[in-house]
């Protein structure tokens, strides 16, 4: 599910990494800088990471899309490093830089050597309190996300019926919003509102550090303490986030554009983690798709040959409840209708019959090797911290991998029959129409 790219990307590698590979130290400035250092000595390099709790779930009404658009703003400089200075600043000293934004953070990350990681920290310290935010700048950038949302959204069909899957599915908590924004919001959003939302999130006390790598705690935190001690915490605010009521009743959507083949798309609304049922939900997922011996596969593309791919995506590492998604391309010639009905139908086993021993034991395996995958790369370990600390606290991660091991069969059932009935569900039908020749 192309949709999924980015966040399927981050989900899987920041479950990489063992727990207590690495010393771990915790520090708290007096400003509310909170920061976790993670000395890993096995290379040389260092990541440097500055997680900002704040992503489009905060956005006001009418202004989605500002944490997208303020990320791009982020590398467009200050009156110390201007436009583009800041990137090209790391490269030149052998490193990479980037960023992110999803529902619930937003985050910035440097990788650089280690006898060059007090870059990052000057970097990052300068523009987390001196971004310029120049109009003409803002203007140039807001058409490059607004372009950006035509290609990946307005002009991809699958993706197009994601985001009005999304916005049935959710009537009151701002998940509905895409995190790149509506097109109408974005047309609309000017420097003053960029920098409002700045000064009201980008700072000590609404962020988390987190260094991984060779480095020496003591002399990390020292060098962190130099450069952000001054910055001043920012303002205190209020996060008041609405519940979304419980779904009493099925929710469909049409969606015809043109496209190849016809796509079908269902969510339904599941708790997220930490949520005791969320480590079943995480294996039911790997039992539907998880790769081509998965059921989803094995029943839907490789027996009934009615679908070229069928995927599943529980993606429980979100602030607030999610949702569980099921999803798949009808074959040519073949109904979409019947896929979906083929969808449900191993839903209903799963209801009816727990799944083997063998499968649970099988999804559980290839979740806890992911643990075991990543644990050599530095940028993994600090993400999975980082995450982590987003939902909760670090320290959660021994919690999921515990919770993990313990699931049962019973419990993967229990958890399908509990939140995959019709009452819960919103479907997302995308039917193909013809390219309509222009005229010359």
């Amino acid at each position: 599910m192309k949709y999924f790219s980015l966040l399927f990307t981050i989900v899987f590698f920041l479950v990489s990494g063992n727990a207590g590979a690495s010393e771990v130290q915790e520090y708290t400035l007096e400003n509310g800088l909170k920061v976790i250092l993670i000395e890993e000595h096995k290379a040389p390099v260092v990541t440097f990471q500055v997680w900002y709790r704040v992503g489009a779930k905060d956005e006001p009404a009418g202004r989605s899309g500002l944490s997208h658009l303020l990320e791009h703003m982020m590398f467009k400089g200050t009156p110390k490093y201007g436009p583009s200075v800041l990137s090209r600043t790391v490269q030149k000293n052998g490193g990479t830089d980037n960023a992110y934004t999803t529902k619930d953070y937003t985050v910035y990350f440097e990788m650089l050597s280690s006898d060059r990681v007090a870059l990052a920290v000057e970097l990052e310290a300068d523009r987390m309190q001196n971004l310029t935010l120049d109009p003409k700048e803002t203007a140039s950038e807001r058409s490059v996300v607004m372009e950006e949302r035509r290609l990946r959204y307005e002009d991809d069909p699958q993706n197009a019926l994601f985001e009005e899957v999304m916005a049935a599915a959710y009537k009151v908590h701002p998940y509905q919003r895409p995190v790149i924004g509506w097109m109408s919001d974005l047309q609309n959003i000017e420097r003053e509102a960029l920098f409002k939302y700045y000064k009201t999130y980008y700072a000590p006390g609404n962020a988390v550090i987190v260094v991984a790598g060779d480095i020496n705690g003591e002399e990390m935190i020292k060098q962190i303490r130099t450069a952000f001690d001054d910055v001043p915490p920012g303002p205190k605010f209020e996060s008041i986030m609405s519940s979304e009521p419980d779904q009493r009743g099925e929710r469909r959507v049409i969606l015809k554009r043109e496209a190849e083949l016809p796509y079908v798309l269902m969510a339904y609304h599941t708790p997220s983690f930490p949520d005791e049922d969320s480590y079943a939900l995480e294996v039911l997922n790997g039992i539907l798709s998880g790769g081509k011996s998965a059921r989803l596969y094995q029943s839907i593309v490789y027996d009934k040959k009615i679908a070229l791919a069928a995927d599943a995506d529980y993606s429980g590492f979100s602030k607030n409840p999610y949702v569980f998604f099921l999803a798949a391309t009808a074959a040519p010639g073949k109904d979409i209708k019947d896929v979906e009905s083929a969808l449900l139908l191993e839903i209903e086993k799963i209801q009816e019959i727990p799944p083997s021993e063998s499968e649970v034991q099988k999804a559980k395996n290839q979740i806890e090797a992911s643990f075991i995958m990543g644990q050599d790369s530095i940028f993994v370990q600090a993400m999975k911290y980082g995450t982590f600390e987003m939902l909760g606290g670090w320290k959660l991660i021994d919690a999921y991998v515990e919770g993990i091991r313990k699931v049962t069969p019973e419990d993967v059932m229990k958890a399908a029959k509990k939140y995959f009935h019709e009452e819960n569900r919103t479907v997302g039908i995308l039917i193909p129409t013809k390219k309509v020749k222009s005229e010359e």
